[in-house]
């Protein structure tokens, strides 16, 4: 990207030269592809020539295989950072939410089916036969990648959960950190934004907002839970989908006088 002024350059002036040479021969007019165009195709990941359930499980294999990156590793240390900052105020936050106004009860009630893996699952299902069926293989690339991260996303969260053995706020079992209902919504708006670009996406993360706070407010987690739970899922997504076009990258620098700073990157 940053070597097309330079690539432009050499080419006029091998254009030029060619002209001066053979003036009998016209230069051939060449119209310059259009940059709407070119972001666009760069935006969307490659779709794979296989969409199947055995290039399913094989892609499963080698994501899982991917798991111990630095860009992962550097998303969990944001969200284990959040995680244990929210901690204190736990159980405070979680008090703020409660509410005995049957409106509230109702606006939160369908979290618990919109993030529950089954459910979750059958959308990615959904989307990927709609693909498949109408020969559409960007939607079938999309619903095999929302079906890989939500695998890929449990299969982080369960282990988790029967190590810590954190008690719920209600007390019903010790399986509250992670949050799975925050990982498995986190994890499909985290697809849905490296196929569609951010502004499709945003809905898709409004809705995952909406889960982990009716997690919080069905007194099942904790903040903490569903933060680092977030943190999982957008690992799973971003670990699934193989492409590099929008790329965000984490780098720990010093700072001048003392101290570590995050640099955020973004490439398109």
């Amino acid at each position: 990207m940053f070597f097309t002024p330079l690539v432009l350059t050499l080419g006029l002036g091998l254009a030029v030269t060619a002209a001066q040479t053979q003036e009998q021969a016209p230069p051939a007019q060449v119209q310059p592809p259009d940059p709407g165009e070119q972001k666009a195709d760069a935006k969307e990941p490659p779709t794979p020539k296989q969409t199947g359930l055995r290039a399913l499980f094989g892609d499963l294999g080698e994501d899982i295989k991917q798991l111990p990156s630095m860009q992962n590793l550097y998303i969990a240390g944001i969200g284990g950072g959040l995680a244990a900052l929210a901690h204190p105020a736990d159980v405070s936050f979680n008090a703020h939410l409660e509410s005995h106004l049957d409106g509230v009860n109702a606006f939160f009630a369908p979290g618990k089916y919109i993030g529950n893996t089954p459910e979750q699952i059958a959308f990615s299902l959904g989307t990927y036969a709609y693909g498949r069926f109408f020969d559409a293989p960007k939607v079938a690339h999309l619903g095999m990648d929302l079906l890989q991260a939500q695998i890929l996303a449990e299969i982080m969260v369960e282990p988790l959960k029967y190590i810590v053995r954190r008690e719920r706020p209600d007390g019903s079992n010790n399986l509250s950190f992670p949050s799975g209902h925050s990982a498995v919504t986190f994890a499909t708006a985290t697809v849905i934004e490296r196929h569609l670009g951010w502004r499709k996406s945003v809905l898709a993360y409004a809705i995952a907002s909406y889960v982990a706070m009716s997690r919080l407010h069905d007194d099942k987690h904790y903040l903490s839970d569903v933060i680092f739970g977030a943190a999982v899922g957008s690992i799973a997504g971003r670990t699934v989908v193989h492409h590099a076009s929008d790329y965000w990258a984490f780098t720990p620098m010093s700072v001048p006088g003392g101290g570590v700073a995050l640099l955020v990157t973004r490439t398109r």
